[in-house]
């Protein structure tokens, strides 16, 4: 019931430390994509596999290509600004707000529309 809230939380907060990593160490802003495509890679091996561990995780959720968005957000957000301050703020900002969004070009499919004993639907119902 708490995935709409857990899930940009705790990807926000993954995304932000390895940023800082990676911004103090090398001055390079691309910790946030960094971690998502590790993650996007987890779940190619996950699908390789078929590791059941993700099975029951609700499938509007499942995306971690909804994540990338975001994360390129927080990573030119750090880049322009400069500023941690600036990134957390603006940043988390449009993490949050980018998560909803991203994930209706991979769910538009199930709100095509069908016709279910006489009464129009869409796939998704």
């Amino acid at each position: 019931r708490m995935w709409p809230t857990v899930v940009p939380i705790l990807g926000v907060t993954f995304a932000a430390a390895a940023q800082a990593f990676f911004w103090e160490n090398f001055k390079l802003p691309f910790g946030a994509t960094f971690v998502v495509l590790g993650l996007l890679i987890g779940e190619w091996i996950n699908r390789y596999v078929n590791f059941w561990g993700w099975t029951y995780f609700p499938i509007s959720l499942v995306f971690p290509s909804a994540l990338v968005v975001p994360a390129l957000w927080l990573d030119i957000i750090l880049l322009l600004s400069g500023s941690y301050v600036i990134t957390a703020v603006v940043g988390s900002l449009g993490w949050g707000l980018l998560f909803y969004p991203n994930n209706w070009p991979a769910i538009a499919a199930f709100h095509q529309a069908t016709e279910q004993h006489g009464q129009l639907m869409t796939l998704a119902d």
